[in-house]
């Protein structure tokens, strides 16, 4: 008999692009993502049907990277099953039939939820569930970067494998469960897909990271999240330089994350929308991760430009995730929603403006 299992989409809240240097964020599983029916077989081959994409055969003995599947969902489940098998962990074969709700290229981090599911199957019917959702989501961290060819932190992989609202701190380890009820502050969350594309973009993404180390490594740190933020400072930077702007955007986006975490757990939506706003200017103006001369894309620009023509004085808007494209996210007055809605989708279509649900 068939069992089922669902592997949430995931949203950033804040710490736009901290993770990678051991910093803090908040993040979110959502309600839409991924629902999967699979059972084991005696193959040695995983079968993945998916609705909607051509179906995915995997002989478990062949694990190599393969630079031909980079960007292709085989890749994850290639990547997955290798890393099981470095851990000491057992694999085999399983069919599948999955449907995933998250919009391609909404940057609610489907491949992660993807890779998560493919773990949490192998763990389910060769592990009894023995390993630890920080196993899973390291291990789809690692298919990501190697087999998938995409740079990425764990911030993603990691929500989706606890399935609920996290303050994560990836320096010291701490998990610290949230809730963040919008809702009860009178406000809705919502992400409008303004329809630029992710694709081409990886050189752009890697160079943030990249960045960022190269600030790290003048303190001889290997991430920002070891360097002291008032020595980095005290140096007479060159504001102009986008590594120190980039390294500026992350020390002051640290220290922003924990004081958004206190504001959910005391329910100031005020407080929230606030330093969100700040996130969101930080983003644009010191990281950069909006416009990117590569692919000459504006959709993200348009989108950002039109959200705080329309919720300044009265709510928030900061781009989502790793940006260049993707999503608007915003939140405002529960009242103010339907205005909203209908200003965005006139511009990005129909559809294209989505209220948010948090696990």
């Amino acid at each position: 008999m068939k069992k089922q299992i669902f592997s949430p989409g995931r949203m950033e809240l804040a710490g736009n692009h901290t993770d990678h240097q051991n910093g803090r964020v908040i993040a979110g599983a959502l309600d839409s993502g991924i629902f999967a029916q699979y059972e084991a077989n005696n193959s040695g081959v995983i079968r993945i049907n998916s609705v909607g994409f051509k179906p995915i055969e995997i002989n478990i003995k062949q694990l190599s990277v393969r630079t031909g599947e980079f960007g292709m969902s085989k890749a994850l489940v290639r990547g997955m099953v290798s890393g099981f098998k470095d851990l000491g962990l057992k694999v085999g074969g399983f069919d599948a039939v999955t449907k995933s709700t998250l919009p391609i290229g909404s940057g609610l981090s489907s491949s992660a939820a993807f890779s998560v599911l493919v773990g949490r199957i192998l763990n389910d019917i060769y592990n009894n569930n023995e390993a630890q959702p920080i196993v899973i989501a390291r291990t789809a961290q690692q298919a990501e970067n190697v087999f998938f060819g995409k740079p990425c932190g764990l911030q993603a992989q990691l929500t989706i494998a606890l399935g609920k609202t996290v303050y994560l701190d990836f320096k010291t380890g701490e998990i610290e469960p949230l809730k963040a009820d919008f809702a009860s502050m009178g406000l809705t969350m919502c992400l409008t897909e303004t329809g630029g594309s992710h694709a081409g973009l990886d050189t752009s993404y890697a160079r943030i990271p990249a960045d960022m180390v190269y600030i790290a490594n003048i303190f001889d740190k290997g991430v920002l999240g070891d360097v002291d933020p008032e020595e980095f400072r005290k140096k007479g930077w060159d504001p102009t330089s986008r590594p120190v702007r980039r390294a500026t955007h992350f020390f002051d986006e640290n220290e922003r994350v924990p004081k958004m975490r206190d504001a959910l757990k005391n329910s100031d939506g005020e407080t929230y929308m606030r330093l969100m706003n700040e996130s969101g200017r930080s983003s644009e103006k010191l990281l950069t991760n909006v416009y990117t001369s590569v692919t000459d894309d504006t959709k993200l620009t348009e989108g950002l430009a039109l959200s705080a023509k329309l919720l300044e004085g009265k709510g928030a808007w900061r781009v989502h995730g790793g940006g260049f494209a993707g999503c608007v996210q915003a939140l405002m007055p529960t009242d103010f929603y339907v205005e909203y809605k209908l200003r965005m989708e006139e511009r990005f279509g129909e559809g294209s403006c989505r209220k948010m649900k948090l696990l």
